[in-house]
Parts: C-alpha cells; sequence; structure tokens
C-alpha cells in the first residue's frame, strides 16, 4: 500500500515474448476463464487502488492486437501500448520510458495471469523498507547442483533458496539507474537482477504458490484449475 498518496505508482506489464514453448499459441492471447491472458492480468492492475498508470509492452507484431484490446475494455490506467525490445530488459525499459513522473514501478509479467491485487499491494509495502521488492516463494524440492556430465557437485540448503516470481516493485529512481548502469549490457533473467548488481538490496515478499508463469501448454491446463478453484 502507498504510504504518500502524492507517490504515484506505474505498472509496467510486460507481454513481448515469443511462446516458443506454447506449440504454436500466442500465450498472451490465449484464453483463461474465456478472456485472454493479458486481459486477466490487465485487469487486475486496473483493479489495485495502489496504481495510477499501466503500460502494457507487446511484441511488434501483436501490437494492433493489443490497442484492440485495450479499446474494447476501456480501462482507464492503460495510458500506452508500446513495442517491446530484443530482450526482456529492452521491452522493460521502453515500458518505463512511457511512464509518467511514477515514484515507483510494478513491474509484471504478463504470462502470470493469476496475480493478485493482494499481492501488489504487499510488494508496495515491502518496497518501502529498501526501495526494491520481489515476490518470491519458498522453494520446495532439494536443489543440487550438477556438472556438464550430469554429476552431483553440491546440495544445496533448501531454506535459503527462494523462487522468483513477478510483480517486482521499484522505487523509479532506482530501477532507472539500474538500467542505465554498465550492468544493463549483460543479460539477466528478471529485474531484481540488475537492480542486485547495481548495488541496492532487494526485498523478498511471499507471492503465492498459484502465481505461476504460463511458458507450455500445460501451465495453461494448470491455471484453469487453479483459477476455477480461487473463484469457488
Amino acid at each position: 500500500m502507498k504510504k504518500d498518496t502524492q507517490e504515484k505508482v506505474g505498472a509496467v506489464i510486460t507481454a513481448a515474448g515469443s511462446s516458443k514453448r506454447m506449440g504454436g499459441i500466442d500465450k498472451m492471447f490465449a484464453l483463461l476463464d474465456g478472456q485472454p491472458l493479458l486481459t486477466q492480468v490487465i485487469d487486475v492492475c486496473q483493479r489495485c487502488d495502489s496504481i495510477d498508470q499501466i503500460v502494457v509492452v507487446l511484441s511488434p507484431p501483436n501490437l494492433g492486437r493489443g490497442q484492440q484490446l485495450v479499446a474494447e475494455h476501456k480501462w482507464s490506467k492503460v495510458s500506452d501500448v508500446c513495442p517491446g525490445g530484443q530482450r526482456r530488459q529492452d521491452s522493460v525499459m521502453n515500458g518505463l520510458n512511457r511512464l509518467n513522473h511514477c515514484h515507483w514501478v510494478v513491474i509484471h509479467d504478463g504470462a502470470r495471469p493469476l496475480v493478485t491485487t493482494e499481492i501488489i499491494e504487499h510488494g508496495l509495502t515491502a518496497a518501502a523498507e529498501t526501495g526494491a521488492a520481489v515476490a518470491a516463494i519458498p522453494v520446495t524440492e532439494t536443489i543440487k547442483i550438477a556438472d556438464r556430465s550430469q554429476l552431483v557437485r553440491k546440495t544445496l540448503e533448501r531454506q535459503h533458496l527462494w523462487m522468483i516470481q513477478t510483480p517486482q516493485v521499484f522505487k523509479f529512481a532506482i530501477i532507472e539507474k539500474a538500467y542505465h548502469s554498465d550492468f544493463s549490457r549483460n543479460d539477466v533473467t528478471d529485474d531484481a537482477e540488475l537492480v542486485e548488481q547495481s548495488g541496492y538490496n532487494v526485498k523478498l515478499y511471499m507471492g503465492s504458490y498459484d502465481n505461476i508463469k504460463i511458458t507450455t501448454p500445460n501451465d495453461l491446463t494448470l491455471a484453469e484449475i487453479l483459477w476455477g478453484d480461487n473463484e469457488g
């Protein structure tokens, strides 16, 4: 929850992926409860009281489709639908550049349609401590490090391991500085990694085991089950 009502919160929804493992399905427009995944995600951000502005980042071929979706639903907080870049971080940067005077930024993966307003609000509260916070869940299975021959070299202590999700929440000044640093030349898997490399502390807060990422058709089937359970 925002500590200061004057501190504007922007959301960047990253949805510019190629859906390579979806068997020919464009996951952003795959249906969940009769609506495209992208619709479900934007709806949650629209309903979140703390979010003031939403920017949606799509692959160039999907721009027209995304703009049509926004026009049909009349989401008042969506200010821009913009093209993504070659890498995920390039897409995020494009989204950040289209936010207007935001103090906080919520970055969320459009492929996680089971996010809730509560998870977003908890992220804003957690980020108030350090300026950066990411949703995460404790690892429940044993993790081993293996070499190229699949021989185990080390077993990690599970109590220290977390699986990182989105939303990831940052002070705009922090994420902007990270994206303009030399570290931004490196390929990273999430925004928090750039922030960590820039020397900032990142707070973990509890996400949800239901907040899955849709990567394969099986994930979409599981999301349908989880959606039904949550709605029921």
